[in-house]
């Protein structure tokens, strides 16, 4: 079998034959317009107020009872394809004699441009973080628990990043 080129990390863990049906796709010029059609629509959600308003409404519906959010926000300083799309983060500050701790969500602003559903699978794992820290079994039921589509979304938008950078 070929050597397969290194930007295929983007789809590292994914079967073998899997990877190579996306590069022949990517190769083939095919990759970008079977997403593109697959996920057609964009979302409005493109400044930081809607973000949180939108990130609060989903907490609110599935995970009432888990700790309160800050902030919300979209950042250019995630590294999207090297790093990680989202970050949750725990934060702990000194005021006076008091400790103040707070839970606070940032998503890739690479988001503000990508299908609405791709949005919602940032959002869903950024929240599931709230009560799993650690990407166990139990983080993932949760995932798909608040969307039932949450590992096909996470494929597809592997699967876009990656006919993106085959593009560029």
């Amino acid at each position: 079998m070929a050597r397969l080129p290194a930007d295929l990390d983007l789809l590292s863990g994914y079967p073998d034959a899997l990877r190579e049906e996306a590069l022949g796709l990517r190769e083939a010029g095919r990759l970008s317009a079977i997403l593109r059609d697959r996920y057609p629509e964009k979302h409005a959600i493109t400044d930081n107020a809607a973000l949180y308003r939108y990130v609060m409404d989903l907490k609110r519906t599935h995970l009432r009872q888990s700790a309160p959010l800050s902030k919300v926000r979209y950042s250019d300083k995630i590294a999207a394809v090297r790093q990680a799309f989202g970050t949750h983060t725990y934060v702990s500050r000194v005021q006076g004699s008091r400790l103040k701790a707070s839970n606070e969500l940032r998503i890739a602003s690479m988001f503000k441009d990508l299908p609405p559903e791709f949005l919602q699978m940032i959002a869903v794992h950024e929240l599931a973080h709230l009560r799993h820290q650690d990407h166990d079994k139990a983080f993932y039921r949760l995932c798909e628990h608040i969307e039932p589509s949450y590992f096909r979304y996470e494929l597809d938008l592997r699967l876009w990043l990656f006919a993106e950078q085959g593009a560029g």
